[in-house]
């Protein structure tokens, strides 16, 4: 299976994981979610890396960019990403967040010399057309209780932006520090294993400092643990993973825009939630990503 496909299966694991994240993530807060569903990650992908042997692979210069990758790319990155969220719900945060695949392909064409042919520019520019369109004039029309719920802007909306900017910078920034590591023979588990380890640490110790924002809203139940568990799961354990296999062999631009496709895919599952229809624009939007996507993958 090609980088595409990867990008375009982690791109689906994060629309279904950015729907069943509204309620954990606001029972127990921005931060508090993230450190649980660091940890229930951290706790899979080393169980993972354990039975399959991948533990083997990692060399001693593997840590440390790593480490830094999840440091910044999760536990600053998922972080702001939750807390854009609960300010401005999945639609508007997905917009935001799609951003990291701009900030991608910049930093990659400057550090590794990435380029893309003219008909991988053409597509590419489908694709980003085709997201913001259908994020940005997708609600427009009539909406009820549920969408209303998901789509109420709560707090200083340019925060919420700064927020979402920061995410898909950070989000940019690791997958360009772990770039390199992945280029060499190490197993995609275990080094992003590392980098979730590493952000559940960073987590705690900020829990440690007794930090209002870190502590929890609310305590944590089992329905709450097991959605966390799941979305963890989903997002982190495979859908990161998948990412970090993309980068074995795409360049970081490509990976980045083809995972830049969640917000299309939250769509319909915001449909199926809302039984509210998307309107016009978001399947304009979403018929330009088709496209775009079409040509990068062929």
């Amino acid at each position: 299976m090609g980088f595409e496909w990867l990008a375009l299966i982690a791109a689906f694991l994060w629309a279904v994981s950015s729907i069943i994240s509204v309620t954990p993530a606001k029972h127990l807060g921005s931060f508090s979610y993230s450190r649980w569903r660091m940890g229930c990650t951290a706790i899979i992908l080393s169980t993972m890396a354990a039975i399959t042997g991948g533990w083997s692979s990692v060399e001693t210069s593997h840590i440390t960019p790593m480490m830094l990758s999840g440091l910044i790319g999760i536990f600053i990155g998922d972080t702001a990403l939750f807390a854009c969220l609960n300010r401005m719900g999945p639609r508007q945060a997905g917009l935001l967040f799609s951003c990291h695949a701009v900030f991608s392909a910049v930093l990659g064409y400057f550090l590794f010399a990435e380029t893309m042919t003219s008909l991988e520019l053409v597509g590419s520019a489908l694709v980003f057309s085709g997201v913001a369109t259908a994020i940005f004039f997708g609600r427009r029309g009539k909406s009820n209780h549920k969408s209303s719920e998901l789509e109420t802007i709560k707090g200083n909306v340019w925060f919420g932006v700064g927020l979402g900017i920061t995410a898909a910078l950070c989000q940019a920034l690791g997958g360009i520090i772990a770039k390199p590591v992945m280029q060499t023979s190490v197993d995609p588990v275990a080094a992003s294993a590392i980098r979730m380890i590493t952000a559940f640490i960073a987590h705690s110790l900020f829990l440690f400092t007794g930090a209002r924002h870190a502590k929890s809203i609310n305590p944590i139940t089992w329905s709450i643990f097991g959605i966390t568990a799941l979305n963890g799961f989903l997002a982190m354990a495979v859908g990161m993973t998948l990412i970090l296999f993309a980068l074995q062999t795409g360049n970081v631009g490509m990976v980045a825009l083809l995972s830049s496709t969640t917000p299309i895919m939250v769509l319909p599952l915001l449909w199926l939630y809302t039984k509210q229809r998307p309107n016009k624009y978001a399947w304009l939007g979403a018929l330009l990503a088709v496209a775009g996507t079409s040509i990068l993958v062929s």
